[in-house]
């Protein structure tokens, strides 16, 4: 009986409204009653954004750790004109040097090799069995083509906004993983005259690019795909460095 008397006494209105004791458990309890109001209006403003906006701020947090990144990948280059594919196999590796990324591609398949350097605003194409390295000087165009080279590999969702119209298209499976596919065009027309328009398939969970295709305007078109992707781990600073000879001949194209 006493027990329910407590209880009544809790609920019962006095003058006043209410009662002593109801008025000190609402006094306790309004903190956490706020903080529960928080988690829910974060929760729904979580639930409201896109699913591009998800996928976009996942890659920030991913470019926002990023050092390194290596993979293995097959390009596979088509030639509408003469309607010819052309399949390279090997192993790629990106890094963060101050503000610049650089990249690395060691091309082993078809023989003989290549190796593939961009450092420094600059591209090297070392091909081994003549010993011959061709040099490209991106100079003002690098920022143009480091945002090509970064897409899904260290590139965060709010810079490739500012490069490209990005729009969400769906998911689909990519080697068993539910990817979030982004259709991109470019911005500036130069980079268009280049590559009209480019899918992405990225990684949802790690914020990285699984499948790359970019289709120029003529019909052509560059696919790329990426496999056993390793973020973060030491690569070894020689692989950043052509392995020349004491004979390698040097050549740098004009124009």
């Amino acid at each position: 009986m006493r027990l329910s008397v407590i209880a009544r006494g809790t609920s019962c209105p006095t003058e006043s409204g209410y009662s002593a004791r109801q008025n000190g458990f609402r006094r306790l309890h309004r903190p956490a009653l706020l903080c529960l109001l928080f988690l829910l209006y974060t929760c729904a403003a979580w639930a409201q954004k896109t699913p591009l906006q998800q996928v976009l701020e996942q890659m920030d947090r991913t470019a926002a750790n990023f050092h390194t990144t290596q993979a293995n990948f097959v390009w596979t280059q088509y030639t509408k004109i003469v309607d010819d594919t052309d399949i390279q196999k090997g192993t790629v590796f990106f890094r963060r040097s101050g503000n610049q990324v650089e990249m690395a591609a060691d091309i082993a398949d078809p023989q003989p090799s290549k190796y593939v350097l961009f450092t420094d605003s600059k591209i090297q194409v070392y091909q081994t069995k003549i010993d011959q390295v061709t040099e490209y000087n991106a100079g003002k165009d690098r920022a143009a083509f480091e945002s090509f080279l970064v897409l899904g590999f260290g590139g965060s969702g709010q810079d490739m906004l500012k490069s490209f119209d990005v729009t969400y298209s769906g998911t689909e499976k990519v080697d068993g993983i539910d990817t979030a596919k982004l259709s991109l065009v470019p911005k500036a027309e130069k980079i268009r005259n280049t590559f009209d328009h480019i899918w992405l398939w990225i990684d949802p969970a790690r914020g990285v690019s699984l499948r790359q295709q970019l289709f120029a305007p003529g019909g052509d078109y560059r696919l790329a795909t990426y496999s056993d992707i390793r973020l973060n781990e030491k690569i070894p600073e020689s692989t950043f460095k052509l392995k020349t000879t004491g004979k390698t001949k040097f050549l740098s194209p004009k124009g």
